[in-house]
Order: structure tokens, then C-alpha cells, then sequence
């Protein structure tokens, strides 16, 4: 199962709200709902008044759920269907993030006439984060907005439209980025578009998975944003920023329950999960720490790898890790996978979806059940 502390999850929202606020009061903060699209989650930003950043139709509908004000949302994605600009047309979605020409066209398509849909224009900054290649977005050749002669061009025509507002712009340098700098960079490249009412800063500020890593604090990161922003940007513009993976990842941790132990040349250790609840380590080759719940020093354990059920050699969830004595039936608990882990839940080898615990004051309370052997048969037609 998945928990998560809900006190760390609120302190978090409140640090990047306030550090925010207390930097560049004209401000929000919106959380992106990709790193948890739990609808437990988004309440709970919410709650501590924050926004939400969300990518396509089922983001939208889980944040209608959490009890959203559909003007507080920021719709995003590169290829946004009919259905989700109908459905952003539908609700009032408060910012459409447009990405390119076929978003103008089915925008002005799909707003009524005599209403206007404020939209942000999403530039390609040419800022090349240190970070895995397929969570790196700011690049030249990203797939993700426009080159600044191409927004140039998109924004005039936005300006031209009487159904469009061209509210301001947005930038994003991809994620789980350790180093402030490419972050301050990427604002320094909208100054040459023009003034606008709105700039949207996106995220991507890293957590800490492991022991060797440091990332920025929150502190650190508002710092170096502020800065470039003061420097580049009008002092009366309103800043958004979307916090993500920095904002959930270490406020849940996984807890699987050792299946097998298979001692040889090398030592397997079996949990009941693996790439079914967490894909980050197959897709991005992140690294993660985990012990067994009641023995956490290893100092004297053995060297093994963590690996799970799937029928998949790289199904490893952590090697050459040290355990204390694993066994049958220990818990081992595996931090900071509140980011992308429920995102990427799947069905391999029919793996039922993990449940989601909040955990709160000694109390916890179930807010996402696990899926159960009917759910797999759910959509069958036959």
C-alpha cells in the first residue's frame, strides 16, 4: 500500500504558498496533479489553497471531484483533444496553457460566442536541465511549446482572436532537476516576448530519493525565480508556479511485504509489487532507499537486490541494497514514492492498483481502495 503523511503533504503546500507569497505578493502557487492524481491529494492542496495544474480530461474530472473552483485550474498538455477543450470550455477552466496552432483552432472553435477563454502561450525556453533525457522539457527540440519566433507569431494571432485572451506566458525546464540555476535561466528567456499580465513559471524542483542526493530547499528554488523574475520580468504581473514532484515525493512512502527470499550467487529479495506501483525506476533508472519496518540498520545485513513480481528481469526495485536479515513476511518499506508512483499504477501481469492510505495524528483512513479481481474485468464488452 501506499501512505501518506497528510501533515507533510499540507506543510509542504503551505511552505511553497507562503515562501511564495512572501517573495512576490501577486502570486499563486498551483499543484501539478500529474506527480498524484489522487483525489484525496488535490482536496487536500485545495484545502490549503492552492491551485491545480491539470493534464487532460480525467485530471479535470478528479479535480471537479476534489471540489475545484474550475477558474483556479490550469488545463495543460501537447495534444489536448476535442473532448478536453469542450470539457475546459464547459467548466471555465481559468487558464487554458496552449501549446501550439491546433489548440487557437479548437479553442476558437469550441468558446461560445460572447465569452473569451484566457489562455498562456507555452515557450520553449533552449535551457538543457542536468536530468534524465525523458523529463526534460526546456530543450531546443523539446516536444513540449514553441520556439520564441513561433510563440511570437501564435501570440499575435491570439491577440487578432475574439474568443481568446492572450493573458501571458508559460515555461517548464522538465523535472526532478537538483540545481537551481537552469530555473532562473529559463525566466530570463520570456523578457523578449513582451509585457504580459501572467507568468507561469512551471516546476520541476527535485525531491530527495536517495542519500547522496541534495536538492535545493523550497527556499533556494523561490529564491533563484524571484530573482530572474525581478529582474525580467513587469514588477505588477501575477507569477504561478507549479510544484509537483517536490511537492508530494516525500510525503508517501510504499509498503510491500517480502514474498520471497532467494539466496545464491546473488540474493532476491521478492515483494508483492514492484513495476505495477512504481515504473520510476524502469523508465528513468531512479534510484530509491528501503528498509525492513522494525529493522532499520543494516549495518549488518547482506547486500541484495529488491525485486518484484512482475514478469520482467528489470522489475528491480532497488539493487545492491543492504537488509537486515530479510525474511517471508517482513514489511519493507520503501520512502519518498509519492510522486509518479500512483501516476503510473498499471495492470501488468493483471496487477490490481494498490490502495492509498493518508495517515494522520496516529489515525489513518483509506482514500483510494485496492482495485479488486472485478475492476480487471470492468470494461469487457464480452
Amino acid at each position: 500500500m501506499l501512505v501518506v503523511s497528510e501533515a507533510a503533504l499540507r506543510a509542504r503546500a503551505r511552505e511553497y504558498a507562503d515562501g511564495l507569497a512572501a517573495r512576490w505578493p501577486r502570486s499563486r502557487v498551483v499543484f501539478a496533479s500529474k506527480a498524484f492524481p489522487c483525489t484525496a491529494v488535490q482536496r487536500a492542496m485545495l484545502e490549503e489553497g492552492l491551485g491545480l495544474d491539470v493534464a487532460g480530461g480525467g485530471e479535470i474530472v478528479s479535480a471537479l471531484a476534489a471540489g475545484a473552483d474550475p477558474a483556479l485550474l490550469v488545463l495543460h498538455g501537447n495534444a489536448k483533444s476535442d473532448e478536453e477543450i469542450a470539457m475546459a470550455c464547459e467548466h471555465g477552466i481559468g487558464l487554458v496553457v496552449v501549446d501550439n496552432s491546433d489548440d487557437v483552432d479548437r479553442l476558437e472553435a469550441t468558446v461560445p460566442p460572447g465569452r473569451s477563454q484566457d489562455v498562456l502561450v507555452r515557450v520553449i525556453p533552449g535551457v538543457r536541465a542536468h536530468t534524465h533525457a525523458s523529463v526534460l522539457t526546456g530543450h531546443a527540440d523539446s516536444k513540449f511549446g514553441l520556439a520564441p519566433a513561433a510563440a511570437a507569431e501564435l501570440i499575435g494571432r491570439i491577440e487578432r482572436s475574439p474568443r481568446l485572451h492572450m493573458l501571458g506566458l508559460h515555461v517548464h525546464v522538465g523535472s526532478q532537476i537538483l540545481d537551481v540555476e537552469p530555473f532562473a535561466q529559463s525566466v530570463a528567456a520570456l523578457s523578449g516576448l513582451g509585457e504580459f499580465a501572467v507568468y507561469d513559471l512551471g516546476g520541476g524542483l527535485g525531491a530527495r530519493y536517495t542519500y547522496d542526493d541534495d536538492p535545493p530547499s523550497v527556499s533556494a528554488y523561490l529564491d533563484a525565480l524571484v530573482g530572474a523574475a525581478r529582474e525580467g520580468l513587469p514588477a505588477d504581473a501575477e507569477l504561478i508556479i507549479e510544484p509537483g514532484r517536490s511537492m508530494v515525493a516525500s510525503a508517501a512512502a510504499t509498503l510491500y511485504s517480502v514474498v520471497t527470499v532467494k539466496r545464491g550467487s546473488r540474493t532476491f529479495v521478492a515483494v508483492d509489487g514492484g513495476m505495477g506501483d512504481n515504473l520510476e525506476v524502469a523508465l528513468y533508472g531512479q534510484r530509491f532507499e528501503a528498509a525492513i519496518a522494525g529493522r532499520l540498520d543494516a549495518a549488518d545485513g547482506e547486500t541484495v537486490s529488491l525485486v518484484g513480481r512482475h514478469c520482467e528481469s528489470g522489475d528491480v526495485l532497488v539493487d545492491a541494497l543492504r537488509l537486515a536479515a530479510p525474511r517471508v513476511g517482513d514489511v519493507v518499506a520503501v520512502p519518498a514514492t509519492g510522486a509518479y508512483c500512483h501516476t503510473l499504477a498499471n495492470n501488468y501481469n493483471g496487477n490490481r492498483r494498490i490502495p492509498v492510505v493518508f495517515a494522520a495524528g496516529g489515525a489513518t483512513r483509506l482514500v483510494v481502495r485496492r482495485e479488486t479481481w472485478a475492476d480487471l474485468l470492468a470494461r469487457d464488452v464480452e
